[in-house]
């Protein structure tokens, strides 16, 4: 016997049957849950770069730039974003959700050994990527203060005692500082002075027999 035997005989039951079925499928649609913020581990990876002293002109032209076009010949790239600052460049690569993060890592490691060239000589330290989720938001803030030493010291304690342990953790992902205050120097020149010292060096070296080309931006 057919299968579809009882239900072409029973066309009043098929059809009341039909409706039930889809009476039940719209009642479990309603009913399925949907998260605003479904947990994703998106492919990304964060590229930092200091160079101190650097303007942020400098810093676009002579970190970011070359950085970019390395990575934007990356397979598998989604959305590269990138800011330039006072002496530091931060580039935010996002992968295709297909990608393994490992192996991305791996290609930003290749990109970032093949831009070596093209970055200053001067940098202090090349390029650190590490692995960052655009969707989490910190799960602890920790304050530090101190009664007795300044702020420069206490970031300093920071940044090479506690945040080192706590990278260590399981389960840390990321660790960050701010609010430190970095010492630094501000020189002011006299551009007149500056020029008259170097034609008089310049006057001394010539007077040795050491005659060198002028630098460029010297005056005639």
């Amino acid at each position: 016997m057919s299968p579809s035997r009882p239900f072409i005989l029973r066309p009043v039951a098929t059809s009341l049957l039909m409706v039930a079925i889809f009476l039940v499928g719209a009642v479990a649609f309603t009913q399925l849950p949907v998260s605003a913020l479904p947990q994703v581990d998106y492919p990304t990876i964060q590229v930092l770069t200091y160079y101190p002293g650097a303007s942020p002109d400098v810093v676009a032209t002579t970190v970011t730039a070359p950085l970019e076009r390395q990575f934007g010949q990356m397979p598998g790239l989604n959305q590269m974003t990138s800011s330039s600052a006072a002496g530091t460049s931060v580039i935010v690569l996002q992968f295709t959700l297909s990608l393994n993060i490992d192996v991305a890592e791996e290609e930003v490691q290749a990109s970032i050994n093949a831009a070596q060239s093209l970055l200053p000589a001067n940098l202090p330290a090349p390029p650190v990527y590490s692995k960052t989720n655009p969707a989490d938001a910190p799960v602890l803030t920790l304050a530090v203060t101190s009664k007795s030493m300044p702020l420069s010291q206490v970031e300093d304690l920071v940044d090479t005692r506690l945040s080192p342990k706590i990278a260590q953790l399981n389960g840390v992902g990321l660790v960050t500082i701010s609010g430190g205050h970095k010492p630094a120097v501000r020189i002011q020149a006299n551009p007149t002075r500056a020029i008259a010292h170097r034609a008089d060096r310049c006057q001394r070296q010539c007077g040795k027999g050491k005659f060198r080309r002028p630098p460029p931006g010297f005056p005639d």
